[in-house]
């Protein structure tokens, strides 16, 4: 079996042939005026016509004057049928390739090709080729099909690969492009404004998560990479803004699990004269419409196996109360109970115990652990006040906030509340964090001057709902990894790697 060197070392030398004969295997551009699958299904609009198709191609078959070649391109593949007394002799200064050159092209090259659409003796729809262009030389052959790109590692860190020849893979990040669009025009339609704000913040707020910190030279001043998009646009709520909202990425940095990767994207609207009930049934509407763009379904079945269905136009989600799982699940009270009766309790949950937990860390272990079970979707309420540093304290209970967590699938899919808007309030919660903070909890808030001085010009009543691309990969029935086209990983280096270019490159 020939290694991967090998392969890349003929092709090197085909290249190097084309090259010598004057063609340009690297051409500026391609022409194109039909799509493949537009050709292959809608043949009677196309028979007897003349098209040029562009694509990668996926087989070649050469019988002496006459060959076969599968060009696949973004939309589905087709036969091209090529004769020598039809096809066009090769001219390399033109770029064109006949039947006595073919030998130096390959499955993966991509290529040009025009010709008369007609179907074949075995009533395969074909181009009959009259010219044939080499436009892009591969120097490494593309796994036949997903059954020989099997590795998950390798599928991971080649996913150009990956998409090729897994085109389930590809079409997956198609809706995922889908899913940005879809909550971008929903919110567009609800009169929302597209605003963005910087990455770099001089305080991360807005989320439990340890920042990543950078350096910039110009201020010679630390700076870190945004946790969350919230604080900067609440601050344009006190500029007059009244809905508001940012689509990009964020970052924490945390372990990567199957529900969180340090970087991901995320969404995040504000509207101001709101509160959590008009948020909750805008995200009932909000998350439908999305499905029914991106899926154009409402029921799915997820990797776990558990069931979500997000039900009819006007339904709302059951709400599940906090306090009410904690006791039900545990016996613990959220308020009362003590540290070391929330402890005992971790530990005989199988649950970690760390030095620095707190009672906030504490009780979300204990919440988290039940949340799996939770199909959904439901509306988690009931949360306390020193769980939430900014909501809005509930008038029925002020020892509660007015939030909602989205939950399906086994975990919260988004968090949104009635936003804090005293100053006085919102500064004592931010020195309550950022006491936590002191203490050992990297994730707690970082106190966040400017935000208060905001406030204190007056920001208005309002409802904020973040959600990451979680219920992306949730729907799709994938980890996180398996849901992000690049995702980042430990850089390794392979023998062939090494072997190819590590006279070039200082490669260890």
């Amino acid at each position: 079996m020939s290694t991967l060197k090998e392969f890349r070392d003929e092709r090197i030398r085909k290249l190097e042939k084309l090259r010598s004969l004057g063609y340009d295997p690297y051409p500026a551009k391609a022409n194109r005026t039909a799509m493949a699958a537009d050709i292959s299904d809608n043949f009677v609009n196309y028979e007897e016509k003349t098209v040029t198709v562009f694509g990668r191609i996926k087989s070649i078959r050469k019988f002496g004057k006459i060959a076969f070649i599968v060009v696949r391109d973004f939309s589905g593949s087709l036969q091209l049928f090529l004769q020598s007394q039809i096809l066009q002799p090769s001219q390399p200064g033109e770029g064109l390739v006949g039947i006595e050159d073919l030998n130096l092209l390959d499955t993966g090259d991509f290529i040009e090709a025009t010709g008369k659409v007609i179907k074949t003796k075995t009533g395969e729809v074909s181009l009959e080729t009259t010219s044939l262009s080499i436009i892009t030389k591969s120097l490494r052959p593309m796994p036949l099909d997903h059954e020989n790109f099997t590795d998950k590692e390798e599928r991971l860190r080649r996913r150009y690969v990956d998409m090729n020849v897994n085109l389930g893979v590809r079409d997956r990040f198609v809706r995922r492009s889908q899913f940005w669009q879809a909550t971008r025009a929903f919110l567009i339609e609800k009169g929302f404004i597209e605003v963005n704000n910087n990455v770099l913040e001089s305080t991360a707020g807005g989320a439990d998560a340890s920042p990543f910190v950078t350096h910039m030279d110009a201020l010679d001043q630390d700076f870190y990479l945004r946790i969350s998009h919230e604080l900067p646009l609440k601050r344009l709520l006190v500029a007059g803004f009244e809905k508001v909202f940012e689509i990009g990425p964020r970052f924490r940095n945390e372990n990567y699990s199957d529900e969180h990767l340090p970087e991901h994207n995320a969404m995040e609207w504000y509207w101001a004269s709101a509160d959590w009930e008009m948020g909750m049934a805008l995200t009932e509407e909000m998350i439908r419409y999305i499905a029914d763009k991106t899926w154009r379904r409402r029921t799915f079945t997820l990797a776990d196996g558990q069931e979500v269905d997000f039900g009819k136009d006007g339904e709302h989600f059951p709400r599940i109360s906090f306090l009410d799982v904690l006791k039900t699940q545990y016996g613990i009270d959220v308020f009362e109970s003590s540290m070391e009766e929330i402890q005992a309790k971790l530990r005989d949950e199988k649950l970690e115990v760390e030095k620095v937990d707190n009672r906030i860390r504490s009780l979300d272990k204990l919440w988290k652990k039940h949340r799996k079970t939770i199909a959904g979707p439901v509306f988690l309420v009931d949360i306390p006040v020193f769980m939430q540093p900014l909501a809005k304290t509930n008038p029925a209970d002020t020892r509660l906030t007015e939030q909602f967590n989205l939950v399906f699938g086994g975990s919260e899919m988004c968090k949104a509340f009635s936003e804090l808007n005293d100053p006085i309030d919102q500064l004592e919660r931010f020195a309550e964090q950022q006491k936590m903070r002191d203490s050992g909890d990297d994730e707690a808030q970082m106190l966040d001057i400017d935000f208060v001085e905001a406030l204190e010009y007056g920001m208005p009543p309002a409802c904020g709902l973040g959600y990451s691309e979680r219920i992306f990969w949730s729907l799709e029935g994938v980890s996180a990894r398996e849901g992000t086209p690049f995702p980042l990983m430990k850089i390794e280096i392979d023998e062939t790697t090494k072997d190819i270019y590590g006279n070039i490159i200082n490669l260890t």
